[in-house]
């Protein structure tokens, strides 16, 4: 239980025991990450179900609300920092990897988080109440892209989050948490974009930046979660 107890208190805000961890413990807390991701979907769901009772725009807004205070906002500075170095380096690699280093958030990184948080309350406003069970493996699929990236993508900066993931991640987790994946696209035909929002993502972080850190991989996952958002109102307009 220590590894989930670990990828829960990162990726989430939800109150977990205090653990003294092993090293082990932490490569086996980021295969867990996915499951980390299904907690967070159950917060949106029941925060889009619950307001949803009253108006599909209150479902809309309750699932955003709790996609926000469950995460603590964690992959939406890694959105910002990807922006900001996105519109600052011209085109300069080096000045992209500064950019994204610096903490501070500019004009790019609040444009892009305002666009994204519109972006998916629009959306949660399509699928709420009719989709409010498939919001729940939303979260969890967009967080076996980190298992993905880390693997196949080298570490951008050492000693970084990018770093701390890269080898961790074997062979049989990815092939395991794929064929769950799998199995919970059953759930909306939308869902089957995952693999390859998730491979174009990772290769263009290989083309644009070289490879991943953390930052990237909160970006990632805010982007993967919006896209399936909208593979999903996609699916659902064809049915």
């Amino acid at each position: 239980m220590t590894a989930l107890w670990l990828a829960l208190g990162f990726l989430t805000r939800l109150p977990v025991p205090r653990i003294t961890p092993q090293a082990a413990d932490h490569a086996r807390a980021v295969r867990l990450y996915p499951v980390a991701g299904l907690a967070v979907g159950v917060v949106v769901a029941t925060g889009g179900w619950l307001g949803a009772l009253i108006d599909p725009w209150l479902g809309a807004l309750g699932a955003m609300i709790g996609w926000i205070l469950v995460t603590g906002a964690l992959h939406l500075d890694g959105l910002a920092d990807l922006f900001d170095a996105l519109g600052a380096s011209h085109g300069d690699r080096e000045r992209l990897l500064r950019v994204m280093a610096d903490p501070h958030i500019g004009s790019f990184g609040v444009v892009a988080i305002v666009a994204l948080l519109a972006a998916k309350l629009v959306l949660l406003h399509l699928l709420v109440p009719g989709q409010v069970l498939t919001l729940i493996v939303v979260p969890a699929i967009a967080r076996t892209a980190p298992l993905a990236w880390a693997r196949w993508l080298r570490p951008l900066r050492p000693g970084g989050m990018g770093a701390a993931l890269h080898g961790v991640v074997r062979l049989r987790d990815l092939l395991g948490w794929g064929a769950i994946m799998v199995g919970l696209m059953v759930l909306s035909p939308g869902l089957i974009i995952a693999p390859l929002v998730i491979a174009a993502l990772g290769g263009w972080f290989a083309r644009r930046l070289g490879g991943i850190s953390g930052d990237l991989h909160g970006a990632g996952i805010e982007l993967t979660e919006t896209a399936l958002l909208l593979a999903l109102v996609v699916a659902q307009r064809a049915a």
